[in-house]
């Protein structure tokens, strides 16, 4: 059986969770938070999530992990078989990565710490997110599903990037950035709907103040030390 190893408060985490839950594959979950010695024992980085396969091999980075689960169980495709409409979807599972949701996870340490985020960093992150924004609305179609007419592993990916991208980018920039692309905020909507991604919100919201708390934690422990 696979384990999950992260918390339920990651965005990453519960991408690889819905992958499971709609691939319908047995796995066990291991809570365990970054910065601990027990997962830099099994992630080479030190992120969550990763997972442990019954054969005892530790894989961490998520589009690694979606690739390793897609090609070990593939009964439930979440790519499609043809070569060129699989790079459509990892293209933009990459793109959504690069440009929507890392420059949008700068301000988290902002927010957390409860600092004002510099105008030039914000000045940046509107740039990436704009290119972002132009890129996707060039490779999505959302005819229903983001790569088309079937449900891929972009949907899974993208809907929980959008997280990061709403709850700081949109928020911080007070900018609605989902309703930049054409079609993207009905289709966030309807993914919401389904019952794996309601499943995976309630854990969400269970774990989030106990994140929280050992995130301000944190905070308050790295001031302590630079004081």
């Amino acid at each position: 059986m696979i384990t999950l190893h992260g918390f339920a408060a990651s965005n990453y985490y519960n991408l690889i969770k819905h992958v499971l839950l709609y691939k319908q594959l047995p796995f066990q979950e291991n809570l365990i938070y970054g910065g601990s010695d027990e997962l830099l024992a099994i992630s080479p980085a030190g992120k969550v999530p990763v997972i442990t396969t019954s054969e005892g091999l530790n894989i961490s980075e998520s589009s690694v992990i979606c690739d390793f689960i897609e090609e070990t169980y593939p009964e439930i495709p979440l790519y499609p078989e043809d070569a060129g409409e699989r790079a459509v979807v990892r293209q933009i599972m990459k793109i959504a990565e690069l440009y929507f949701e890392l420059p949008s996870r700068r301000f988290i340490p902002y927010v957390f710490s409860g600092t004002e985020i510099p105008e030039s960093i914000k000045v940046e992150v509107r740039q990436v997110l704009t290119r972002g924004v132009s890129a996707l609305n060039s490779l999505c179609k959302f005819s229903p599903w983001i790569a088309g007419d079937k449900l891929t592993m972009a949907d899974i990916y993208v809907y929980y990037v959008n997280t990061i991208v709403s709850t700081f980018g949109s928020s911080q920039l007070d900018w609605d950035i989902l309703a930049e692309v054409t079609g993207m905020k009905e289709w966030n909507d309807a993914m919401g709907q389904s019952a794996i991604a309601q499943s995976v919100e309630s854990d969400r919201q269970t774990n989030m103040p106990e994140f929280i708390q050992k995130v301000k934690a944190q905070v308050q422990a790295a001031k302590l030390s630079n004081a």
